[in-house]
């Protein structure tokens, strides 16, 4: 349950960039403050937030391939930070297999998204799943 806090911090910290402009870590150490966690998960979220911030080109990249029909812009903030943090875990992160990566994004969406993110974020992971080497 711990990383999945982690998750949560971490996206809390990825919208507040994409959307509030926030510097990251600003918004990591205002994030912390109001949801804290041990320092592994801690250092987990932070992993998380400066892997897909370092790589967000690419990430971008992959997600404009597979969602065909939606402009990342039109995507839904949750559901843009949702996805970019999972393909960071799914490319970047070889210890955390993407089934669990999918099924935390997914269960992230449940709660944070609206009532179609989780079916439209697992059809966009699931895409690059069955297929990692064609999208990156």
């Amino acid at each position: 349950m711990s990383r999945r806090q982690a998750r949560e911090l971490a996206l809390q910290v990825l919208f507040q960039v994409d959307i509030g402009r926030a510097q990251p870590e600003a918004a990591m150490q205002y994030a912390a403050r109001q949801r804290p966690l041990n320092e592994d998960d801690l250092a987990f979220a932070g992993k998380i937030v400066r892997g897909t911030l370092e790589n967000l080109s690419a990430i971008d990249g992959v997600i404009s391939r597979v969602s065909h029909d939606w402009e990342l812009s039109r995507m839904a903030a949750v559901d843009r930070n949702i996805i970019r943090l999972a393909l960071f875990e799914i490319f970047y992160c070889a210890d955390i297999p993407p089934a669990v990566s999918v099924d935390e994004a997914v269960e992230l969406a449940k709660v944070y998204g609206g009532g179609d993110s989780s079916r439209f974020i697992n059809g966009i992971l699931g895409k690059v799943v069955r297929d990692p080497a064609g999208y990156l």
